[in-house]
């Protein structure tokens, strides 16, 4: 029995999709614990690529149970749209995917709460995706939510009702022009709760802790990135479920001192999507060459990544607060053909030179103190082992090692499931 955590290091889009595909043969059940649709893991092999938003990574795989935990939200329109994509696929859903009781469901008026929200902040935006999160987040900790087990109740419709009318009144509070015909959001909504309950729902915590005793292998797979946790991110840029270790015993029902490894996933570089700190980012040519070449675009949103260099304090915040015991660098290939890297290994703020992440990385606060690198030009897309790496990469790998103090295990060097080097 072993129970494995994998999570992301920065501000998402790290490629923890491929990863936990790549693993997923190792593991008997992959478990999703937090997040909503606005997380989109990406997944590419025999040419094709696929986006997954709330179903666990593992789908593809023939010989595992995938389950979506308590600490997800789920959008049951964006998921009958996500398994209606799978359809071709002939996979079985019924049998490999499964729902826990007590994750809340988003509704149609949490959606449009959210873009009432932000509508209403202005210049002062988060940079919502617009999903619902948030504001379903917000029902779950203020106890007004749904949860998916309410679905099986004789009264859920008047549940649904009494819920979104209190949302109705919070939409009219803001006083912002939002158009929208809820009658007919309510009838996609209804029609995709239907085939929502075609799937098994089940008391998860119960169901892992069963399959613990069976002695089952279980990998935890995380959503987002570390810097965007609601507690210890970059507040209030942030998204709305604690997206570090801790998440996953909360949303799964795990307790801390079952789980064994944590692998970290980070890019060679960072980007970030939406509003907030990003003490790294290029504004020049580097930056405009990482997102060009890395198609630096949100799967979900498809809104264009901030990019910049590699930034050292940061992630050995992620890797000390989440516990890492392995990493995994995604990306390398981006990397190819930068003369020199640079790497954030220092703030200087306000003045002094710290080497932590403090309460307040704005830029008026907070400036990068960079350590150069030497570059490499080869294209890693067609490489296979690690020692056919460029000597320069090597370096690379070896001096993240020295000052985060932890080992990178796997390299990156492609978006296919067959471009990943174990080292």
């Amino acid at each position: 029995m072993t129970v494995d955590l994998l999570l992301g290091l920065q501000w998402g889009d790290e490629g923890k999709g491929k990863i936990v595909d790549v693993l997923t043969s190792q593991y008997d059940i992959i478990a999703r614990f937090q997040g909503g649709p606005n997380a989109g893991h990406t997944l590419e092999f025999d040419g094709i690529k696929h986006v997954l938003r709330t179903i666990p990574s593992g789908i593809f795989h023939q010989n595992n149970i995938n389950i979506i935990g308590n600490g997800v939200v789920i959008d049951p329109v964006v998921f009958k749209s996500e398994i209606d994509g799978l359809a071709k696929f002939n996979l079985d859903l019924q049998s490999k995917l499964i729902i826990s009781r007590k994750a809340h469901l988003i509704l149609p008026t949490h959606r449009l709460l959210d873009a009432a929200s932000e509508t209403a902040k202005g210049k002062a935006k988060i940079g919502s995706t617009l999903k619902g999160i948030g504001p379903t987040y917000m029902d779950k900790t203020g106890r007004n939510g749904l949860r998916v087990g309410d679905i099986e109740l004789a009264d859920f419709k008047e549940r649904y009702r009494a819920l979104a009318d209190k949302h109705e009144a919070m939409i009219a509070f803001y006083d912002v022009n939002i158009q929208y015909n809820l009658p007919e959001l309510e009838k996609e909504f209804f029609e995709a709760i239907e085939d929502l309950k075609k799937l098994s729902f089940i008391d998860s915590e119960e169901y892992l802790a069963q399959a613990q005793k069976k002695g089952k292998s279980i990998l935890c797979e995380g959503a987002q990135g570390s810097l965007l946790d609601v507690d210890f991110g970059t507040y209030p840029f942030v998204t709305s479920s604690n997206t570090t270790a801790a998440g996953a015993c909360t949303g799964l029902g795990i307790a801390p001192n079952k789980i064994k490894e944590v692998y970290g996933i980070f890019k060679a570089y960072t980007t970030r999507v939406g509003s907030g700190p990003f003490p790294t980012e290029d504004f020049g040519a580097a930056g405009d060459m990482m997102a060009k070449t890395g198609n630096e675009f949100g799967s979900v949103t498809g809104r264009k990544r901030r990019c910049g260099w590699l930034d050292l304090v940061a992630l050995k915040y992620a890797i000390q607060i989440n516990g890492v015991t392995q990493l995994m660098m995604m990306k390398a290939d981006v990397l190819s053909g930068f003369d020199t890297l640079k790497v954030c290994t220092a703030y200087n703020y306000k003045g002094e030179v710290i080497h932590h992440l403090p309460y307040n990385i704005e830029e008026e606060n907070v400036t990068p103190i960079y350590t150069e690198l030497r570059g490499w030009q080869a294209d890693l897309t067609g490489m296979t082992s690690y020692d056919s790496l460029p000597l320069a990469l090597k370096d690379y790998i070896e001096f993240i090692e020295r000052a985060v103090g932890v080992p990178i295990k796997i390299v990156s060097v492609g978006p296919d499931r067959k471009q990943t080097i174990m080292k």
